[in-house]
């Protein structure tokens, strides 16, 4: 008789890639595969002269300006859909239009789920943004690429804090303003 405890827990199945993310891999996987070829004969090449020279060609020891790095680092780590959609929250009043962008403001966007949360400061506007909200994923998608945003996740205003205790005195700051 065995217990469960002596039992290996079991992982949880992970989901395999498909569609946009699987072409992404791939391109990734070979990019990466034709930079390995490129970068073995160029070292053939270098042993044949006789080494690493300096000179006035670029080669993989240069300094890279700070948007050719910042662009590298977010195709190497697969960062290009929540970049993309940080972009978006950046230019929040073009997408939707001033209007709307006064009264209603992105939040966060959950890329497993691929769903946008957008505030809005009033209720009538939340209604307004959830009858907007499947031209306004037409037109995310369009900009970002198909399929980055299924959804768009409308909340409306958040109310007052809580105040505890049924008195308070005006500019009180709790229990503990009253001790020394």
């Amino acid at each position: 008789m065995t217990d469960r405890m002596d039992q290996p827990a079991r992982p949880s199945p992970v989901p395999e890639p498909s569609g946009v993310d699987l072409a992404r891999v791939a391109l990734r996987a070979a990019k990466e595969q034709a930079r390995a070829r490129g970068a073995a004969a160029q070292q053939k090449k270098q042993a044949r002269r006789g080494g690493l020279r300096s000179g006035a060609r670029a080669d993989g020891r240069d300094p890279l300006p700070l948007g050719a790095a910042i662009n590298r680092l977010i195709t190497e780590r697969g960062w290009e859909a929540p970049a993309a959609v940080g972009g978006v929250m950046g230019r929040w009043p073009q997408m939707v239009g001033p209007e709307v962008a006064q009264h209603c403001q992105p939040q966060r966007y959950d890329e497993d789920a691929r769903v946008l949360t957008v505030r809005c400061d009033s209720t009538a506007w939340a209604t307004q943004l959830r009858l907007l909200a499947p031209q306004l994923v037409a037109r995310l998608n369009a900009d970002l690429g198909h399929g980055t945003v299924k959804m768009i996740k409308v909340l409306g205003p958040s109310g007052p804090a809580p105040r505890y205790g049924p008195l308070r005195s005006p500019g009180s700051t709790g229990p503990g303003d009253t001790y020394g």
